[in-house]
């Protein structure tokens, strides 16, 4: 009788444990990919500064279509924080895509704004940023994977719902973003 309390005992300190160890390594797994969406943030938001910039420098040539567009940006950018999901992301991307559209067809309009030194640099900027983001949903889905995997591996599948770790969504290419306009 004393054996069995003691091995039930036994069985319950353990699965315990394994609960809290389980806990702590979904925390730890959902904590980067919490923070990996925060740097697509830092990174958008860069982003959105050097495109604002870009925008400043087409005012000379088109005033009411960069005013317009500047407007635009504003009222439709948000924040993405590490409590994000991946479809703010892409609207956010959706807007930084149709601007970069629209500046496309004002360069086309004044070659001399390509030739500006000052446009030049601004646009390597948007470039760079834009890897940066690209680097930032690589590493994003790569810690959604791991998450992922651990939430639906057994016999973590069979407490991770109750211990409140969902599925996370990946971040997916915008086919329209492979078909922009060359700024340069």
């Amino acid at each position: 009788m004393l054996s069995t309390f003691i091995t039930i005992i036994v069985i319950v300190a353990v699965i315990v444990l394994w609960i809290i160890s389980t806990q702590c390594k979904l925390v730890m797994l959902e904590e980067n990919t919490s923070n990996a969406m925060g740097q697509i943030g830092v990174q958008l938001s860069s982003r959105f500064d050097a495109l604002t910039a870009l925008l400043d420098l087409t005012k000379g040539y088109a005033k009411h279509e960069s005013e317009t567009l500047i407007e635009t940006i504003k009222s439709r950018r948000s924040i993405i924080t590490a409590k994000s999901t991946p479809d703010d992301v892409m609207r956010q991307e959706g807007i930084i895509s149709e601007a970069l559209g629209r500046i496309a067809m004002v360069t086309e309009q004044y070659p001399e704004l390509k030739a500006n030194q000052t446009y030049i640099k601004t646009m390597d900027a948007v470039q760079t940023f834009e890897n940066m983001v690209r680097t930032s949903r690589l590493i994003y889905n790569d810690s959604v994977t791991k998450l992922n995997r651990e939430i639906r591996m057994f016999p973590v599948s069979m407490i991770s719902g109750m211990l409140g770790f969902p599925k996370r969504e990946y971040l997916v290419e915008q086919a329209a973003k492979t078909d922009m306009p060359s700024m340069k």
